[in-house]
This record gives C-alpha cells, structure tokens and sequence, in this order.
C-alpha cells in the first residue's frame, strides 16, 4: 500500500516478476561498485544493525555536536521517472533493459479499484524498486553530500542513509543549517522535499546535555534511526554514550499485534501458541536486544506475557489460571531476555577494520 489509500497493480505476470529478479540482480552486481559506503538500506551484505552500528561510531568518533533528523516526503510516490531514467542512463547502456524498467515504473497503481497510470514514483514492493530508490538517492543525494561535506563543511560531517530514511552529524550548527537550506533546494530540482514537521535540526552529542543545561534548555533532543530511538546518554563510569531503545509507537503496535493474534489462537493447544510466542520474542530480540536496551527488552516479553495469561484466562472453565503457573509457562516457552547484540563501536571496528562508512 501505498499514500492516498493507493496499491500496486497486481497485474504483473509471473514472467514478470522473475525477469525483475533478475535484472534486479545484474543491476545490484553494476551499482555496488558505484554506491558510497555511507548508504546501506537494501543492498547486499548490509543490514540495518551495520547502519546503527555506522552511526553510532560515527558519532563516538567525530565531533558531532549537531544531528540532522531528515524525512522524505512520500519519497517512493514522489520520485521522477524521467530523471530515474536518465541516471540509469549513465550506467546502462542497454536500451532492452531501459525499456523493460520503464515499462515497470509504469506500471501504474490501483485507487478505489479504479486502476490509473502514474507519472511518478516507484511501484512499491516490485523486486526492482529498491534498487531504483538507492539509484535515485545515490545520485539526487549521496553524491552531492560527499561533494558538499569536501566542498563547504568547516568542521566533521558524517552522515547514514537507510533506503530513505537519513542522518547527518555537523560539529558546527552553521555547517548544519547552511546543508539543510542547500538540501532543500538540492531536492527541490528533483522533485523531491523534506518534510516540514517530521524534519529537524537538534543538539546532540557529547556536550550537548552538559551545553544546554548550561543555557536551561533542558535535556537534549532525541531521534528514532530504524527502530531505535537515540538519547544522549552516560555510561556507569560517566562517559558519553549513545543510549538506544527500542522505539515507543513501536513496541506498542507490536504488542498489540500479539493480543490481536492471540484473540484468534486462544483456543490452539498452549504448546502451539508457546510456539508461536516464542518466535515473537526471539525476532523481538533478534533487532532490539541491543546493549543499553535491556529493560524495553524485557518489558517486551513481560507484557506478551500478560497478553497470554489474558488471553488462556478468557477461555478457561476451570477457574483462575494463577500467576505461579503462568510463570512456568513462560519459562517453557519464551527466550528470557537479553542482549544478543555487541557494542556499535565494536562490531564497526571489526567489520570495517577501521575504514569510516560514514564518510
């Protein structure tokens, strides 16, 4: 789905489907010797935990005093095929494969079942779109922030990208606002735009709680990067750290979820919802059990289950089902909670071996 109520056409052929798997696959092979290592979202051998960890030790080890929080509005709806077209030009020599892509973007959308052609945008969850999306912002963005971190930064400039989904860390909050004016423009030329209340400038970073307290402006700002929000935090000894949880709206939408689902199980075997329960908890864990993220982790499981207990109290005829024997079932069932990913700065080193995917 995509904004406005709107679908992909579902019309594709299966012949359709494997055709773009593989050009999708051909093209992955020519992009990934052109994509900049700040980029990470779906491309080959990098996750959204190498985009955190990147981040993280980008922060830890530049001078970053300034982050810019930005968001594309309707970004897959709102690119421009003709300028797609022509950046695939640049590397795609083969009018075959031109037009096949082009045939794709225009493949059109599905509103109130009413099926229309659309001039822009990417047909969401067709195997190509990703690649296309990375294609566009390398060009549209990538490339001219490196040029504008050479050309105009005065200071250290990091930055991540996520598919569409960015960060940029400033040391000076000048650098910072004069790259938000020229992103603005930047965008404006291809038909793309930040949006205008999810987008922000904040203080964040080692000094940016000691900085502000100093001013009385309260606690530093914080930022959600995929699936985790980012705080100025301290470790025990007292030095800076980037604390990161597992995002509110999140966790909530997930465990309502869960209680939705269990409504419709409640009368499985407990075996089979303990099954299932469990593999709740253990994809849970698998992205948010990151260190400092312990206790949204284990409020996690804690609140699943409740929801069980609920939901194997509303069905039974045997009287109350006491918490002694919930307990157990849990314990049967449900991974207890713990950190199963190491620190950022960590597993950076050891995957980059020192080289910056940040820059």
């Amino acid at each position: 789905m995509v904004a406005g109520g709107q679908y992909e056409s579902s019309v594709a052929s299966l012949e359709d489907k494997i055709v773009q798997r593989a050009v999708a696959g051909v093209l992955n092979a020519v992009y990934e010797t052109d994509f900049l290592g700040f980029s990470y979202g779906f491309r080959p051998g990098r996750s959204p935990h190498d985009a955190l960890d990147a981040l993280a030790a980008g922060i830890y080890q530049k001078k970053v005093n300034w982050v810019l929080d930005a968001d594309i509005r309707d970004f897959f709806t709102s690119l421009d095929q003709g300028w797609l077209e022509r950046f695939l030009g640049h590397r795609i020599a083969d009018k075959r494969v031109l037009r096949l892509i082009g045939k794709w973007l225009g493949a059109g959308v599905i509103e109130n079942g009413t099926w229309s052609k659309t001039p822009e945008g990417s047909p969401q969850g067709a195997s190509v779109s990703p690649l296309l999306a990375n294609v566009y912002l390398h060009y549209v963005l990538d490339l001219w922030a490196e040029w504008w971190r050479r050309r105009h930064a005065r200071g250290d400039m990091i930055i991540v990208r996520f598919a569409d989904d960015f960060i940029a860390g400033f040391e000076h909050q000048g650098d910072a606002r004069q790259f938000l004016r020229d992103l603005r423009d930047r965008f404006a030329r291809f038909a793309l735009e930040l949006h205008p209340d999810k987008t922000r400038l904040i203080e964040f970073g080692r000094f940016a709680a000691a900085n502000r307290q100093k001013r009385g402006a309260g606690k530093p700002e914080t930022f959600d990067f995929p699936g985790l929000t980012h705080i100025c935090g301290k470790t025990r000894a007292g030095r800076f750290q980037v604390k990161r949880i597992t995002i509110s709206k999140r966790m909530r939408a997930k465990l309502k979820e869960v209680k939705d689902q269990l409504k419709q199980r409640r009368h499985e075997p407990i075996p089979e919802q303990g099954r299932w329960l469990g593999s709740v908890v253990r994809g849970h864990m698998a992205y948010y059990a990151v260190p400092g993220n312990i206790r949204a982790v284990r409020a996690f499981r804690t609140q699943v289950t409740r929801h069980w207990h609920a939901a194997l109290q509303s069905r039974s005829q045997r009287g109350h089902l006491n918490w002694n024997r919930m307990n157990r079932l849990a314990a049967r069932w449900l991974p207890p909670p713990r950190i199963l990913h190491p620190y950022p700065d960590e597993r950076f080193h050891v995957r980059t071996r020192g080289r910056s995917p940040v820059r």
